[in-house]
């Protein structure tokens, strides 16, 4: 459980995706960003841009400053040779899938395992609150269904019988003055 949720940890939301950056998923495969990378590469066909993309730059120094702010600038250190040279790639839950086949390895199969269960964790904790709120969205505007319906009828009632008085049964009784 402890390492679901590191790897939930992991999980950021870019471009309105899901996403685990390259770094992060060769440490827990235990394999270098540069060969994940190199083995990225040379599978390029299995991975369309609705499973993997390179961030911009101003999504990366977003990224930087939000880990940042919350305590985890290890989290991009930089190496002795000045740093990242390249831009980092974002897997989504289907590229890391995907990941898995190209690196094929017994560590990379149970590994994958994990960060699958990571990411339908994070999908169903993401629907909850939206399907609570359909659901209330949804009393109230039966209630207000309700509402318009009754005051409708009143309304109707009362243009039927015209000269008349409405009674509750929606029958018209005659005025007498």
């Amino acid at each position: 459980m402890n390492n679901l949720k590191k790897i939930k940890a992991m999980i950021y939301e870019i471009r309105g995706y899901q996403v685990m950056l390259d770094a992060d998923l060769a440490k827990i495969y235990q394999v270098e960003t540069k060969r994940l990378n190199e083995a990225v590469k040379r599978n390029i066909d299995r991975f369309p841009p609705e499973f993997m993309f390179q961030l911009t730059e101003e999504e990366y120094e977003f990224l930087r400053s939000q880990i940042a702010a919350s305590n985890l600038k290890s989290h991009f250190a930089t190496s002795s040779w000045g740093g990242r040279r390249k831009l980092p790639f974002a897997f989504t839950e289907h590229g890391v899938i995907m990941l898995s086949s190209v690196l094929n390895s017994k560590i990379a199969t149970q590994i994958n395992i994990a960060v699958v269960k990571a990411f339908i964790d994070m999908r169903r904790y993401i629907a909850k609150p939206v399907r609570e709120k359909l659901d209330n969205l949804e009393k109230v505007l039966m209630l207000h269904i309700d509402d318009t319906s009754h005051h409708f009828s009143k309304h109707a009632a009362m243009i039927v019988c015209e000269g008349y008085i409405p009674r509750p049964s929606g029958a018209c009784q005659k005025m007498y003055y």
